[in-house]
């Protein structure tokens, strides 16, 4: 069974953003993508869309999730599920870091404006 250490997982800078992968097809999950967003204080995504669902749940910090036409406040412990198509962003508008771990299936692509990108992480 293959394990992820922390200290080993790969990292990934983007957009203001730190990304740790934990498990992906590459590190021995065909089906499952999973990492870790780490969200520095005053950070801010931008608005983008998914091939596939995505499901965040904060560890630490607090977070805003722009999702479509509605906003989130989230907290430790809190779960949000972003459909795959639908536009959203993530901020941490606080003084403090947040960090989520995030859950798709491999093979999911992102779309910014006109690019879209398949993020390492999710591969």
């Amino acid at each position: 069974m293959p394990v992820t250490r922390a200290a080993e997982a790969r990292t990934y800078d983007l957009h203001g953003f730190t990304f740790r992968s934990l498990a992906a097809t590459a590190l021995g999950s065909p089906d499952l993508a999973v990492w870790v967003v780490e969200a520095p204080a005053r950070s801010s995504s931008p608005r983008h869309t998914m091939s596939r669902d995505e499901v965040l749940l904060v560890q630490t910090g607090h977070v805003t999730a722009a999702v479509g036409d509605e906003t989130f406040d989230l907290a430790p412990g809190d779960t949000l599920t972003i459909p795959a198509g639908t536009a959203f962003h993530l901020a941490n508008p606080h003084d403090e870091p947040a960090s989520a771990v995030a859950v798709t299936t491999t093979g999911m692509h992102a779309t910014i404006g006109d690019t879209t990108i398949s993020p390492p992480w999710a591969v």
